[in-house]
């Protein structure tokens, strides 16, 4: 009994939670699981930030204004009204009509706050025709979390990526929604710094990438109001989440006025952004009609990308919204890195505009959602050398334009979950210093070419490899069969087999000796 207690303390929330969803079976899929968690998640959570703001206005003496908005508002906090707020659903969560109540509380907060237009589930609760014992039962866990217990804790963002990971191990590679594990967001922003200005992503999914860079801004002491966000979603359910997930947050974004085709219509058409976090969707085919987007701008200067896989589409919509200094990093396939045909060509052409600045091969099995390898590249708009203040410290960048940076982390990272791999954070740190020490004036210090890891490459280099971008072409290997002293191994082997041709001789002249002792001849 105090083992299975002891077992039943240890479990996470995420887990928790997931258990209690997996109790919904034959009343939804599993896809919807995260939809539904999510929203009572986002009511619990407001509400417990209504109530301690509720508390500290009593506490200030200001318990007049407890039922006015603007005393809310004005600490990033949504006002609730009564029959939004958690208690009200807690207490009605037996009712006959807890699903149309949930939906009901959710369109008030909507209407309530214009920072969360079009941000949450229109009648999702009652269309989904959910087990109310069942949908009581998820209610009165979600009742037991805390949200505020630990500040250091982002509550919904755990939820969130544990509920994404778990339906794509679940469901199996390339089905479910399309998740970036947050070690290599975390790498991408270690390497392009996002510090100050505007971050674009043109796929940006429920918005993973921006709650990360967030992150990244406030661990290295930065200021988050310095930094505006827009981003691009297909999905409408999707599309809902990301609005949901930073609003909750309190962190501003632009998303376009609706969810969106990203190459068909583009809700960010004249954006210049200073950096560029993306996770796109691998070798996506049929993007375009065969007659579709010939002339798009966002090809200018460049080949019309193959309709037969969108790489190269998604890399020239990035190229064309950056700054004059800004700079990009994205996943794709390893395909991308030598393609032929038009991929070429493209190819060939940023690597001539002096744009690609470093390739960086991540770990298989690092996705949920597919096993293939990925490559991480980062394009930079600005080689040239310059100084630049970077939150406090002063970056001195040499002239990198007939410069790429190849690096392979096929080896690195640390196992989990099995079979899946994750880079660590002294991983991160070490690749994005490596990458840092490569761009800087004093790099012939701090930087050096490492076999299996690391190499710079001159233009020449790469114009000799007919443009690849694959990183073995240029990184160098070593052929461990190479060292080996021949003769002295050979030697070796020899007094090996000696040793094992004797003892077997002897073993036979035993047993010759033995039948012999019984009197047969052998």
């Amino acid at each position: 009994m105090a083992k299975a207690k002891t077992e039943a303390n240890n479990k996470s929330i995420e887990e928790t939670l997931w258990q209690a969803c997996d109790k919904l079976r034959g009343s939804i899929e599993p896809s919807e699981y995260k939809h539904v968690v999510l929203g009572l998640i986002f009511l619990k959570f407001a509400s417990d930030k209504f109530e301690e703001r509720k508390k500290e206005l009593i506490k200030e003496g200001q318990e007049k204004y407890i039922e006015n908005p603007a005393f809310y508002s004005m600490k990033n906090v949504f006002f609730l009204e009564e029959i939004s707020r958690w208690s009200y659903i807690a207490k009605n969560a037996a009712q006959n009509d807890i699903a149309l109540k949930i939906d009901t509380a959710l369109h008030t907060i909507e209407k309530d706050n214009k920072a969360l237009k079009g941000a949450l589930p229109d009648n999702y609760f009652s269309r989904l025709g959910l087990d109310k014992t069942k949908l009581k039962s998820l209610i009165d866990k979600i009742n037991e979390i805390d949200t505020l217990k630990d500040k250091k804790q982002d509550i919904v963002g755990k939820v969130y990526e544990y509920f994404l990971k778990k339906f794509a191990i679940k469901e199996g590679k390339g089905k479910g929604e399309f998740y970036t594990p947050k070690t290599i967001v975390n790498l991408i922003a270690e390497m392009i710094e996002p510090y100050k200005g505007i971050i674009y992503d043109p796929a940006c999914g429920a918005g993973g990438m921006f709650v990360q860079s967030m992150k990244f801004i406030e661990a290295h002491h930065g200021n988050k109001k310095e930094v505006s966000i827009y981003g691009q979603e297909y999905t409408k359910t999707t599309y809902k989440l990301a609005k949901m997930n930073l609003a909750i947050r309190g962190i501003s974004a632009n998303f376009g006025n609706k969810e969106a085709d990203t190459f068909a219509d583009d809700q960010h058409k004249d954006l210049k952004a200073d950096y560029i976090m993306a996770n796109p969707p691998f070798n996506q085919k049929d993007w375009r009609g065969e007659d579709e987007l010939k002339d798009d701008p966002r090809w200018a200067g460049y080949d019309v990308p193959p309709k037969s896989n969108a790489n190269y589409a998604w890399i020239l919509n990035m190229v064309s919204k950056l700054s004059d200094n800004g700079v990009a990093g994205f996943i794709l396939a390893n395909g991308a890195l030598s393609g032929g045909g038009e991929e070429y060509k493209i190819r060939k052409k940023l690597i001539e505009n002096n744009l690609v600045e470093a390739i960086v091969i991540i770990p298989r099995n690092t996705f949920y959602t597919t096993d293939i390898s990925v490559t991480l590249w980062i394009l930079n708009k600005n080689k040239k050398q310059r100084t630049l203040k970077v939150n406090d410290a002063v970056k001195n960048y040499r002239d990198r334009e007939k410069e790429i940076l190849f690096m392979d982390l096929r080896r690195w990272g640390s196992e989990y979950e099995k079979k899946f791999v994750e880079l660590t954070d002294e991983d991160i740190a070490k690749v994005a210093q490596n990458y840092h020490n490569w761009q800087q004036v004093d790099f012939k210090d701090t930087y050096k070419n490492i076999p299996e890891f690391c190499y710079s490459a001159d233009f020449e280099e790469v114009k000799s490899n007919d443009f690849s971008l694959v990183p073995s072409k240029y990184i160098e290997f070593v052929d461990a069969d190479s060292n080996i002293d021949f003769d002295k191994e050979m030697k070796r082997i020899q007094s090996e087999f000696k040793t094992l041709i004797k003892e077997e001789k002897e073993s036979q002249q035993e047993l010759i000796e033995a039948f012999k002792v019984l009197g047969y001849e052998l």
